[in-house]
């Protein structure tokens, strides 16, 4: 089951047999639960279970929260369409959370001024790409830092691409094209800046080395890449204390080895 929505509502489909067989038990012992126990008890549980069932620590919240939503929006007497189209909504902004388990993560101001200060080390020309760009959070303010520089971010999200294509409109240096990130050339490009998952970046790495130029950087937010040690780290003074990871793409490219340090 690699479609990590599956999974949550598995986890939700659980904690409600398990929570309907609680009570049961209670009603015959003559007890009752209020509801708003019953819907804590059932976010709860359900965020655990999908937990352990390989769930990024983003789904937490929304197993938490999904069954407590929607007694509130009962409650307020909300329109019927709440509750779809907000599950819309998220799927259209985590679309690549399925295909290619790469979630929408946004780079917070800590990054953007760590991103910020390693820019400025490179000629004021250079040629950015952000692949996976989200909504823009790091991109466009860059593009304003730097408009000498060429900046470009690629998005498969329809909701995350419409709306950081938006965000590029103004900027004469920025572009923002539906793509995917394994369909955009690298070639041409000094810095490329990624914050995905664990999963896709062993085969990024494998990306970088055969169409990056030599002196060019690979930048992750957070996520490392197995068994290659970067040339620098950036910790970031943020609540999640992530880091900024570079990789400097060595002259002549060893299969067998890291990046030249």
């Amino acid at each position: 089951m690699r479609l990590p929505i599956f999974r949550a509502l598995l986890a939700q489909a659980l904690m409600l047999v398990l929570l309907a067989a609680l009570v049961w038990l209670l009603a015959r012992a003559g007890m009752r639960l209020p509801l708003w126990l019953l819907a804590l008890l059932q976010g709860s549980g359900a965020a655990l279970l999908g937990w352990r069932l390989g769930l990024s620590r983003w789904w937490l919240p929304i197993n938490l929260l999904f069954v407590p939503a929607l007694l509130l929006a009962e409650g307020l007497a909300l329109p019927r369409w709440i509750a779809p189209l907000g599950f819309v909504l998220l799927l259209l902004l985590n679309w690549n959370s399925g295909t290619q388990r790469v979630p929408l993560y946004l780079s917070g101001r800590p990054a953007r001024r760590g991103l910020q200060a390693l820019l400025a080390e490179r000629p004021g020309d250079f040629r950015f790409v952000d692949l996976g760009c989200g909504l823009g959070s790091a991109l466009c303010p860059l593009a304003r830092a730097f408009p000498q520089a060429r900046f470009l971010g690629v998005e498969t999200a329809p909701l995350s691409f419409l709306i950081a294509w938006l965000r590029s409109l103004p900027l004469r240096n920025c572009e923002v094209r539906y793509r995917s990130l394994w369909s955009q050339p690298l070639a041409g490009y000094d810095i490329v800046y990624c914050f995905l998952s664990p999963e896709p970046m062993p085969a990024l790495w494998d990306k970088a080395r055969a169409e990056l130029p030599a002196g060019s950087w690979l930048i992750s937010n957070s996520f490392d890449i197995p068994g290659v040690p970067a040339n620098l780290v950036v910790p970031l003074d943020d609540w999640r204390a992530s880091r900024l990871l570079l990789w400097e793409m060595p002259a002549t490219d060893l299969a067998a080895s890291g990046p030249a340090g």
